[in-house]
């Protein structure tokens, strides 16, 4: 008709229905490879961690249930983008041998079966459903399902894109509940109009990977990593206790290629412990998450100090010995043994190694033997330093020496006054030179003359 009327070449139509893709308030897409590594991620730790109960009267007895079968998804979630205050229903069917008790997450967080956001169903044939009435930018992210009973878990990831809705041209949703027109692109446009204004997306950021509280001994260094998503790309700012954090010696911001951004603190002192907020900002909106920083005192070091010394030691062949000490230091020091210039790492049926954690130290050699002979050194060390300490250990051969014969003494018949003497053994000849050693002092198995004396 427009085309009768002005004629066809100054006429243009534009085609007021709506696209065939966008019929439905559901739009599934792909997700891309970067969200899919992410959705494995998450799958993989929620599969490994200890949740909360389920909402599902499920309970399971002590006694094993013939024919058991692991938790397997029939069909799995589907992804979906929508514009806000849309509903929207993420389905899937499970099966398992008993029932699989059902739990749902949100960006790794459990969603509780008391939700009043979410409704949370399940039928008869295992289909699962949750379902939000009207979607807001906050409900954008990836939703989890994870079914669980006695023989394994499994879970699954549907992704939620939430678009604002004056994005792509649209205006706001009318009350009776007419669908959005959307004009597409006249010849005009196409041939290359500058003057009508370009429409751009926007997506508001979200928070793909985030730390949770941390703890940091005071002289250490602290990393918080975080990846962020969103169009166009966010800015992030960080504050402690609500003021915000300016980069200097100690603070550092810095943003990897892959998108991760860090604030590292080095050292950490006593006065960055608090809440820590990092806000990711764009022109669709904003985003924050908060931790905890608590920085432990740090610990009075002391070097190690020899409380007892090892002990030059001698010992017969073949009998143990022990070469034992004791050390103290703060933090407790690391023990290294050294025989000679051999340093001693393992400990063997015959030698050992010992120490407890009160500082006694010991090195034990089970039938010592002349090899074992030589110089031992022990060394204690630990941050704030080093000290070493060397015994001598010798190892003597024993003598098999025959017990001395108390064989009595023979003496001669005579009527000296000194014979009692002589008969109970003593040289006395020999006992009366002033300068006689200690040697002639042994007993003789000869005859004594009694003229001698």
């Amino acid at each position: 008709m427009a085309r009768r009327l002005l004629g066809a070449d100054s006429a243009t139509v534009f085609n007021i229905q709506e696209p065939e893709e966008e019929t439905t308030n559901n739009q599934e897409y792909k997700v891309s490879s970067c969200e899919q590594r992410l959705i494995s991620e998450i799958e993989y730790r929620l599969e490994r961690s200890p949740v909360d109960e389920s909402g599902d009267e499920v309970q399971y007895g002590d006694e094993p249930v013939e024919n058991g079968v692991a938790p397997f998804f029939e069909v799995k979630l589907k992804h979906y983008k929508i514009f806000e205050g849309m509903p929207v229903t993420f389905t899937c069917r499970v099966a398992g041998n008993p029932k699989p008790k059902i739990y749902w997450f949100k960006d790794g967080k459990q969603i509780s079966p008391k939700s009043e956001h979410y409704i949370i169903q399940r039928d008869l044939g295992g289909t699962c459903s949750l379902q939000t009435i009207a979607s807001t930018l906050d409900d954008d992210g990836n939703y989890t399902i994870m079914a669980a009973n006695p023989q394994g878990r499994i879970s699954c990831t549907g992704r939620l894109m939430v678009q604002a809705v004056n994005q792509r041209g649209r205006s706001p949703r009318s009350p009776s509940g007419h669908p959005h027109v959307r004009r597409p692109r006249s010849r005009s446009r196409e041939s290359g109009d500058e003057h009508e204004p370009i429409q751009e997306r926007f997506f508001r950021p979200h928070f793909v990977q985030a730390p949770g509280d941390l703890t940091v001994q005071e002289g250490k260094l602290c990393r918080m990593d975080c990846k962020v998503s969103g169009l166009p790309t966010p800015d992030l700012s960080w504050q402690l206790d609500g003021k915000p954090i300016r980069p200097d010696s100690a603070h550092k911001m810095l943003v990897r290629e892959n998108g991760v951004h860090s604030l590292i603190i080095e050292p950490v002192t006593s006065r960055d412990a608090g809440i820590y907020t990092c806000t990711a900002t764009n022109r669709a909106g904003q985003n924050s998450f908060s931790l905890e920083l608590v920085v432990a005192a740090k610990e009075a070091h002391k070097p190690p100090v020899f409380v007892e010394k090892l002990q030059n030691t001698g010992v017969a062949d073949g009998y143990p010995v022990r070469l034992e000490g004791r050390v103290s230091g703060v933090p407790p020091p690391q023990i290294f043994w050294k025989k000679e210039n051999e340093s001693l790492t393992q400990s063997t049926d015959r030698v050992s190694m010992h120490q407890d954690n009160h500082g006694y130290i010991c090195l034990l050699i089970q039938g010592a033997t002349k090899e074992d002979a030589g110089w031992y050194t022990v060394s204690a060390k630990n941050e704030a330093g080093i000290v070493s300490c060397t015994a001598r250990l010798d190892v003597y051969t024993q003598w098999h020496q025959q017990p001395q014969s108390t064989k009595p003494k023979k003496v001669r018949p005579s009527a000296s006054r000194y014979a009692a003497l002589s008969d109970q053994g003593l040289d006395i000849k020999a006992a009366f030179q002033p300068e006689a050693s200690p040697s002639h002092l042994t007993l003789n198995s000869g005859l004594v003359e009694s003229e001698d004396l």
